[in-house]
Parts: structure tokens; sequence; C-alpha cells
């Protein structure tokens, strides 16, 4: 049921019929959705967690004052440190019990936060997890620098591992987000992006790190590559699953559940798998629609209405969800190779949240 006091996002659900998964969403955010969360996740590895924030607290330190206070803003923006705690869960997984997966799991946020402070900087985004940006508050260049700062104790902290093997793999996946953001920037504004080409961002700029993150939890347990396959597998299908998700939700949650301003993407437009799909089954003069308002950015204020009723004409966002719960499946299917047990039952059920985020 909708609720009173309907904004734009509200009149758009109800006059188009948005599917329920999308429409419940904020529902669901606030408390009331279905039985898969990360609630199992971090149990299993609360006290590992905590240790690892107060060492992401520690190497923030900086006497350059400027420093903790900026990367400390977007790390206490909060977020579920989902990527940290694929490292922990997998490491405990594999039997692990050592301490070094800390070390790297916070070496993994320190990365993952770095890039957002770079993705903010280049998407020019005002909000965060429903926060101002660093690039807001502070302007660019200390978000780029700082950003920098950030890279350099994630590699910091790996070095201390000592592993070769760890350093290639996250190095690795450093290199592969860089290279998806680049790709992205090349394709924005490119109706003429395929399918195929939009994977390849969405593999490499988020899914790279979830699939890192989790392979090092087998490589610390010094477990075999088979073993080791099949976690990298997992995350990479958990981070494209994951990713899908957020470009449904972009024009489709409110901007409270999201934690951004909706319909971001159309602004900027971002070519994603909903407006791929829309672009290619829509008519002439819908196609001309979208080329105007994202390959040239000549937008008007009815337009993201426009856009998200023509994503439903044509089940734009059923279908993308759709594909996400396919990719969950590929995740939680990868772990089909180690024994039922609490810690697997907690990845699995991590990766069914990546996409009932949706429901």
């Amino acid at each position: 049921m909708l609720r009173a006091g309907r904004g734009p996002v509200e009149r758009f659900r109800e006059r188009y019929g948005l599917v329920a998964a999308l429409v419940e969403y904020e529902d669901k955010r606030q408390g009331r959705r279905g039985a898969s969360s990360l609630d199992a996740l971090t149990a299993l590895v609360a006290d590992d967690l905590e240790c690892v924030n107060r060492l992401i607290v520690e190497r923030m330190h900086s006497p350059v004052a400027l420093i903790p206070q900026l990367a400390g803003h977007i790390v206490a923006a909060g977020g579920k440190r989902l990527r940290p705690m694929l490292t922990l869960g997998a490491a405990r997984l594999c039997g692990y019990r050592g301490v070094r997966h800390h070390h790297l799991a916070a070496s993994v946020e320190f990365i993952h936060t770095a890039t957002l402070l770079h993705d903010d900087v280049v998407d020019e985004s005002a909000l965060r997890r429903g926060l101002a940006t660093a690039n807001s508050v502070w302007g660019n260049k200390p978000s780029v620098l700082v950003g920098d700062f950030l890279f350099s104790r994630a590699f910091k902290l790996m070095v201390e591992d000592g592993s070769l093997k760890v350093l290639d793999i996250l190095s690795s996946a450093s290199a592969v987000i860089a290279e998806g953001e680049v790709h992205q920037l090349v394709t924005s504004n490119d109706l003429d992006t395929s399918e195929d080409d939009y994977l390849q961002v969405i593999r490499a700029k988020t899914a790279a790190l979830f699939a890192a993150a989790a392979r090092i939890g087998a490589v610390v347990a010094d477990r075999a590559q088979a073993e080791e396959d099949a976690l990298g597998r997992f995350g990479l299908n958990l981070g494209i699953s994951f990713q899908l998700i957020d470009d449904a939700l972009d024009y489709a949650a409110s901007q409270a559940a999201l934690g951004k301003t909706v319909g971001d993407d159309f602004r900027e437009g971002k070519i994603t798998l909903p407006v791929i799909l829309a672009f290619r089954r829509g008519s002439a003069e819908e196609r001309q629609f979208w080329r105007r308002t994202l390959e040239t950015l000549d937008q008007h204020d009815d337009d993201l209405g426009r856009a998200q009723g023509l994503l439903e004409r044509y089940g734009a966002l059923t279908e993308t969800v759709e594909r996400a719960r396919h990719y969950g499946t590929l995740a939680k299917d990868a772990l089909g190779i180690f024994p039922d047990g609490p810690e697997r039952r907690a990845l699995v059920e991590a990766a069914q949240f990546a996409v009932e985020r949706a429901y």
C-alpha cells in the first residue's frame, strides 16, 4: 500500500504499477523485508569486523588533519561493510582462525572507500548513503587526494601481509576497477552501448572487488585452487547481481531508501541495463527521447518521470531484477563445493539479500 503524502516517485509507482518487488523496497529496507538479510553473516563475523573497524580507524590517522576528517566522513557514513565481510566470512568458511584476514578486510574496505571518493568526483554526486558527499563538502581536489591516501593505506596493509598472491589479487582488482570506471566514462551518453559492454563495465567496476574480497579468504587459509576459484566465482556473480539491483533501484527507489538522489544515473547520462532494454524495445520517437535526455543531456523537469514510465512499459526494471536473480543463483551455486554449515549458509543468504533489496 502506498503511503499518504505521495511524492513524484510514489505517483510514478501508482500510475504505472511498478513491480511489487521494487514498489515495496523502502518498506523492506526499514525492517519489514523477507527472511534474507545480512544478519547471519554479520553475526558470524561480528568479532572479526570489530577488529577490522578498529584497524580502519587506526590506519586512517595522519598528522594532516584534513585526511582523517575527510576519510572519516565517508567511512562513518556507514554502509554494510559487505566487501570486508565477504573476506571475513570466506576465511571462516575455509577454516581460517588467524588474524591476517583482519588486515586484508581493512585493505578491501580502503580500496572500496577510495573508489567511492573518486567516483563521487567523477559523477559530481551530492549524496552518498543519505549524507553529503565529501566532494560536496570539501571540494574535488581534497576528495581525490584523500582517495589516493586510502589506496596507499590499502597497499601498505597488503605489503605487511607478505603474500605475493594476495598482493597480486588485490592489486589486479584495483587496476580492473579503474579500467571499469574509465570504460563507463567512455560509454556514458552513448545509447549504442551493448549489453556486453554494460556487463563488462559492472564486472570491472563493482564485481571485481567482490570477487577479490571473497577469493583472498581461501588464500589466507591456504586452501586448494578449486576452493579459491569457487569463492572468486561466488564474489563475482554476487557483485554483478548487486550492481544490477542498484541500477534498477536508481529509477524505482525513494531517495530515503536509496541513500542518494533518485535518478542520478539518468541525470548523468549513464547507460545502464534498464535503459538499454527500454531503448532497444521503444519506438523511434521514444528512442529520440532517450537520445535527447541521455546523449545530449537536454533534460526537462518531467523527463525523469517519462523515463520511468518507459522503463515500466517495456518491462526493463522487471527484467533487470530477473537478471540479478540469475547471477545471484550462480553465486550461491558456486558455494556448492563447500560442506553445509553456518558459514556457507550465511554467505548464501548474503547472495539472496543482494537480490532481495529490490523486494
